[in-house]
């Protein structure tokens, strides 16, 4: 144990007061209440944890000569450029809020990148000139702007934008060279979520994912000219998952993910002619399909599956319709492929539990379906960490009770086990989403809590989860939200029936969505849990939705049940923890970011006071220039301090 925190033995500070004095840290930016001082040096202590570099694929140069990719400089990831495996890196971003989207200008080098103030959640776009550094800004106001695609040419971008009334998830368009005149082509009849996908060769039409739920989503075909739309796949009366790839090689029709036959998804293909039928791979694939990409010229394709929270990697001909599975790669999380220039490249970002997020490219041969050898490009550092004495995870499922009828199901779970000898104390980790799904990658916090805890963690992915088909996704939509819930007193369960683990010193954690499971679980299994940290979490629904960012609200709403409507709205209040903190004698640690768009700061603040009011133990950690998440390092390593401080009192003997 290398935290001797024995001045922080329970009851030796009592809870601060409903008007607790701020304490300020980081420049002011972060506002401590009701935290102890951090011991000098813990912080210190815990950088080779919080020291891990991620490196992100963002693309590559129009020669194929050099890699574009994101990481962390000054606190916050930049965009870089890498011209080989092992190669330096070029720093060509300089900028004090992190980078998000980053979209290379086809047939030219410029850059469009998005990007945030504060955590706000108002993106932007900038135009990049990645070989003098110069950027201009192309969107201003108090909107929110991104989802980005060029045509093909290079020279209009198309994007997703609230500028209209700060509610409409619209469509826009610009000509870069002439970036005051943006137009308006497709104005949002509704709340749901609106954006470019691909345009055809001549640039006269614009590929366009509507999303309205995770289970109602449509491809349309928008004339850019007249401004007609045409449905091209899903329907309103009978709502169908279907994700739009791009055009195919000839812009006769489109590749899309889609599960309109009613089993997994599958990949398709829907030609335009109305007159055609669609057709799909011959391969049977029986888990989700996270992501496809096609190459510029429509050649080739690759895709990738979820199997269990494993990624699978898959080349594609469209041609054929057909797929070939990529052998021998890493254990881990596959994400943002993209093709060179030419195709005979795929970058990516893989990600294991022992390694953080990595630059990986595999080189193709002239077949769409062949491939040589992958090639690692970059390699992120874990610090004076050995990677070896990391803890890999193990996939269990544990029974949980129908709710329906006297069945039970199982609930998938992955386990990370000290090697000391236990039994040990747990921390139970819950995703946010709600539509998530807890994946077995590089995660330095649980390491470190297995590290310097010896407490066990495990990640459930309750019902409602991604990855296991449509009817699980949908068994915590509407008034089934407790279900969910009703997993973690499951696992609570299942973990009284294990030696390994010590029932009585168990804690929980989660963000966003996750935070709201954590107080849920504190009103429900109070007197089983021993501590819970939240960040970012919704406390009452009814006010969550009334006060989400405009461009928000209708999305959750088909997720979480219309509080507009009585009979939701009582049911929306009475599962609502904040109604229920006369059950929650649970000592809390509560976090936030002061500008958050997603779940607002006032959420968290008046979980904090009703806790207080009632005398109630509970530390409030509330960062001034973070939204969502904690993107810049000082306040993550501060939190990552506090939350440690926080279980080491409440979990330990």
């Amino acid at each position: 144990m290398f935290l001797m925190l024995l001045w922080l033995a329970p009851g030796m500070a009592a809870a601060a007061p409903p008007d607790a004095p701020d304490r300020r840290v980081v420049n002011g930016q972060l506002v401590l209440q009701g935290i102890p001082e951090i011991p000098a040096g813990l912080t210190d202590s815990l950088e080779r944890f919080n020291d891990s570099r991620s490196t992100l694929f963002a693309g590559w140069s129009s020669d194929g000569k050099r890699a574009y990719v994101k990481t962390r400089s000054d606190g916050v990831n930049q965009i870089h450029s890498i011209r080989r495996a092992g190669g330096p890196m070029r720093q060509i971003t300089e900028r004090k809020e992190p980078v998000g989207e980053v979209a290379r200008q086809p047939g030219g080098d410029l850059i469009a990148f998005s990007m945030d103030e504060g955590g706000s959640g108002y993106d932007h776009i900038y135009l990049l000139d990645p070989e003098t550094g110069q950027t201009q800004r192309l969107t201003h106001g108090q909107s929110l702007n991104n989802r980005l695609a060029w045509d093909h040419d290079g020279r209009r971008l198309a994007w997703r934008s609230t500028r209209r009334n700060g509610r409409s998830n619209d469509i826009w368009i610009m000509d870069v060279n002439a970036p005051g005149q943006a137009r308006l082509i497709l104005q949002s009849p509704d709340g749901a979520l609106w954006k470019p996908v691909d345009f055809t060769q001549d640039g006269k039409f614009l590929l366009v994912q509507y999303y309205a739920s995770i289970t109602d989503s449509r491809i349309y075909l928008l004339d850019i000219a007249s401004g007609a739309l045409r449905l091209l796949a899903g329907d309103e009366r009978e709502p169908t998952s279907n994700v739009a790839t791009g055009f195919d090689q000839d812009d006769s029709g489109v590749l899309f993910i889609g599960n309109q036959r009613g089993g997994s998804a599958e990949v398709g293909h829907l030609p335009l002619d109305p007159d055609q039928p669609v057709r799909y791979m011959d391969e049977s694939i029986t888990w989700d399909i996270t992501e496809f990409r096609l190459s510029r010229d429509g050649r080739r394709g690759a895709f990738v599956t979820n199997e269990e929270g494993i990624s699978r990697l898959y080349l594609f001909d469209p041609q054929k319709m057909e797929a070939e599975r990529v052998w021998r790669l890493p254990v881990g999380v596959i994400s943002s492929l993209d093709f060179s220039p030419d195709g005979r490249r795929l970058g990516m970002t893989l990600n294991t539990a022992r390694t953080p997020s990595d630059i990986f490219v595999l080189r193709l041969r002239s077949k769409p379906l062949s491939h040589r050898r992958l090639v690692r490009w970059t390699h992120g550092t874990v610090s004076s960490l050995d990677p070896d004495r990391f803890v890999d995870p193990e996939l269990i499922h544990y029974p949980a009770p129908m709710l329906t009828d006297t069945r039970t199901m199982l609930v998938p779970a992955f386990v990370y086990q000290p090697r000391r000898r236990g039994p040990y104390p747990v921390i139970i980790y819950i995703h946010g989403g709600p539509e998530g799904q807890f994946r077995p990658s590089y995660n330095s916090t649980i390491q470190m809590w297995i590290d310097q805890l010896g407490a066990a963690v495990i990640a459930p992915n309750v019902r409602g989860s991604l990855g296991y088909g449509e009817h699980y996704l949908k068994m915590d939509d509407g008034t089934l939200r407790e279900n969910s819930v009703m997993d973690i007193g499951a696992l609570l369960d299942w973990i009284a029936t294990q030696d390994r683990f010590d029932e009585n010193r168990v804690g929980i954690y989660g963000a966003s969505y996750g935070g709201y499971m954590t107080l849920a679980s504190t009103v429900h299994f109070g007197d089983r849990i021993q501590a819970a940290v939240e960040r970012a979490g919704i406390s009452n629904f009814v006010t969550y939705l009334e006060n989400t960012q405009d461009y928000r609200r209708d999305l959750r709403r088909a997720e979480y049940g219309d509080e507009r409507d009585p009979e939701m709205r009582a049911f929306l209040q009475r599962i609502s923890p904040l109604n229920n903190v006369a059950k929650i004698t649970t000592p809390l640690l509560i976090v936030q970011g002061e500008n958050d768009p997603v779940v607002p700061a006032s959420e968290s603040l008046q979980m904090v006071n009703a806790l207080r009011e009632r005398g109630q133990d509970v530390w409030y950690m509330n960062a001034l220039n973070e939204g969502h998440a904690y993107e810049h390092k000082q306040n993550r390593d501060i939190f990552q301090a506090v939350t440690l401080m926080f279980f080491e009192r409440y979990l330990k003997p």
